[in-house]
């Protein structure tokens, strides 16, 4: 399994965004339940997330983000995906 570090860039429309936030955080909470999300959670700033995944490979993660409600609501202007190679923390199990 390879992990990957998602950025999320909020769009202009928070109104339409936070209408949606709530079926994208259970969304998020479900892939999270199946180990799929390692962590998520929104800047401070509110101007984004960040999101840890792990998934077979980049073709099954982008099949994952098109699943979330955000995608088809066109509420985040960019998913920045990149492979990340965690070395340290808590949460590392390998």
């Amino acid at each position: 399994m390879a992990r990957f570090a998602v950025e999320l860039v909020f769009g202009p429309d928070s109104e339409k965004r936070l209408a949606v936030r709530p079926a994208h955080r259970e969304y998020i909470a479900s892939l999270a339940e199946k180990g799929v999300v390692l962590a998520a959670g929104p800047y401070a700033d509110d101007t984004g997330a960040l999101i840890i995944y792990e998934a077979a490979d980049e073709a099954a993660l982008r099949e994952v983000i098109a699943a979330d409600p955000y995608s088809p609501a066109n509420v985040v202007t960019k998913w920045d995906v990149r492979p990340w190679n965690a070395l340290l923390g808590s949460w590392l199990t390998d």
